[in-house]
């Protein structure tokens, strides 16, 4: 599954980040498949009716128990927990699937940077960074991109490690594939 995310710090009302947004909008089959589980757009006109809409509302937030939404902040090195999600708004466009949720999180002292990473441990979804983080003002951004090549090396490593695992004992590499973003505020 691919997945093309976008991410935009909001402030709280001191001005400090507090609160992250999160688009995801889903490659074309999954999004097609998406719609036949649910059955929706049954008149196949790629048009979802404001019923069929509400419907789709949120469905992909209804997380198992330990389920981290694919989203990891850390700062200084330590995990930054994240709220539950609360979704904003589901739509369809040009045949994709996008979802917009937002999860609140303690407010990043001036100063300090917070890391963030979006990816699926297993790596069977691929979240990939598709505009621009956007952050408060007085913040500034940095995007690291993942080493491929070294990401692919350790993915190659551990599967010659163990070449007759089981599909779910899938090495946890998801993190090595991740794009990391660094975000300084000034306050």
């Amino acid at each position: 599954m691919f997945v093309q995310t976008q991410l935009v710090l909001l402030p709280d009302a001191q001005g400090r980040a507090a609160m992250i947004e999160v688009q995801w909008a889903y490659d074309e089959l999954t999004s097609l498949l998406t719609l036949e589980d649910m059955g929706l757009d049954q008149d196949y006109d790629g048009v979802l009716s404001p019923a069929e809409l509400a419907r789709l509302q949120g469905f992909d937030l209804r997380w198992i128990a330990g389920f981290e939404g694919d989203l990891y902040l850390s700062q200084g090195g330590q995990a930054v927990a994240l709220g539950a999600p609360v979704p904003v708004e589901t739509r369809f466009e040009n045949g994709q699937v996008i979802s917009v949720h937002r999860r609140a999180f303690d407010p990043v002292p001036a100063g300090s940077t917070l890391e963030i990473r979006a990816y699926d441990p297993t790596f069977y979804t691929e979240y990939s960074l598709a505009a621009a983080v956007q952050v408060p003002d007085g913040c500034s951004v940095d995007v690291l991109q993942a080493d491929l090549s070294q990401a692919n090396a350790l993915l190659d490593k551990l599967l010659q490690e163990s070449p007759d695992m089981a599909d779910d004992a899938f090495p946890a590499v998801g993190h090595a594939f991740a794009d990391k973003v660094k975000v300084t505020c000034a306050q």
